[in-house]
C-alpha cells in the first residue's frame, strides 16, 4: 500500500493549474465611459448603475451602450477566449452589464434595439446548462436577442419557440449521448414545417461527426463561437456554408 508524502494538491482548487494571468484592457479613451466598461469587466453589479446614471447626464445612452457596455462585454469575451476568465466572471459580467442597459433602455424609453434572435435551449432530460448560460451571456453582449428556453426543454417546445419568434438560428446544448438524440429530431421537424435555419449544437458529448450527420446541424465546439455564428446567420449565411465555415 502507498502512502501520500506530498499533501499540498489535496485542497487545492482544480483550476488553479490552468489558470493564465492577464489585465483588461482599455476600450475608451473617455474616463466615464471606461469606468463604466471596468465595472461590467469586473463583474461588479453595485457601482455600475450609479455610473451609468451620470454617464447619461451628458451622453446618449446609446453611446453608453455601444461604446462601454458592450465594448466592456467585449473584453470579458477576449479575456473568456485567452482562458484567463471562467464562468464565474462570465455571468456576473453579463449581470452587470444587463442592469446598465436596462437603466440605458429606461432612459430611452424603448427596448435597445438587437440585430437578430437566436433560440437558445438545452436538450430534453438534461439539466447541465452551463455551456448555454455562457452562450446566452455572450449572444447578450454582442447585441442578440436571445429567446432562452432553459434546460431540459422537449423537442415539440424547441420547434414551437422557432416558430413563435422566426430566429435566424437557434441553438442546442447536452452534456450526453443520451440527450444529444434530440438535436437530429429537432432539426427534422424544423425542416418539415419549413424551417432551413442553422442549427448550432455542442456540449460534452457532442462531436462534428454526429452533428454533421443530420440536416442543418453545425457543431459548435467553444461557446465563444456563438456570436460569430448569428453574425453569419444574420447577415443571410446559408446552414450549409456556415457548416462549411464552422466545421470539417
Amino acid at each position: 500500500m502507498r502512502y501520500l508524502d506530498d499533501f499540498s494538491n489535496i485542497f487545492k482548487r482544480y483550476d488553479l493549474d490552468l489558470e493564465v494571468h492577464g489585465e483588461a484592457r482599455e476600450v475608451s479613451k473617455d474616463a466615464t465611459l471606461q469606468a463604466i466598461a471596468k465595472f461590467v469587466v469586473e463583474g461588479n453589479d453595485e457601482g455600475i448603475l450609479a455610473a451609468v446614471q451620470k454617464a447619461l447626464e451628458t451622453k446618449s445612452p446609446l453611446d453608453v451602450i455601444n461604446d462601454a457596455l458592450i465594448a466592456g462585454m467585449n473584453e470579458v469575451s477576449r479575456l473568456w477566449d485567452e482562458g484567463i476568465y471562467f464562468l464565474p466572471q462570465v455571468i456576473l459580467s453579463a449581470d452587470a452589464m444587463s442592469i446598465g442597459i436596462a437603466e440605458c433602455e429606461k432612459k430611452m424609453g424603448k427596448a435597445m434595439e438587437r440585430k437578430s434572435t437566436v433560440v437558445t435551449h438545452t436538450a430534453e432530460g438534461d439539466i447541465h446548462d452551463i455551456g448555454q448560460v455562457i452562450a446566452n451571456a455572450l449572444l447578450n453582449a454582442n447585441g442578440y436577442n436571445v429567446v432562452n428556453l432553459g434546460a431540459d426543454v422537449p423537442v415539440e417546445k424547441v420547434v414551437a419557440a422557432c416558430k413563435e419568434h422566426r430566429p435566424v438560428m437557434v441553438t442546442g446544448t447536452a452534456l450526453m449521448t443520451t440527450t444529444m438524440t434530440a438535436f437530429p429530431k429537432i432539426a427534422h421537424q424544423l425542416q418539415s414545417v419549413g424551417l432551413n435555419i442553422p442549427f448550432i449544437c455542442g456540449g460534452g458529448a457532442v462531436c462534428e461527426e454526429y452533428v454533421t450527420s443530420y440536416p442543418l446541424g453545425i457543431w459548435g465546439k467553444e461557446c465563444s463561437q456563438a456570436p460569430g455564428m448569428a453574425e453569419d446567420a444574420t447577415e443571410g449565411e446559408s446552414w450549409e456554408a456556415m457548416r462549411a465555415k464552422w466545421n470539417g
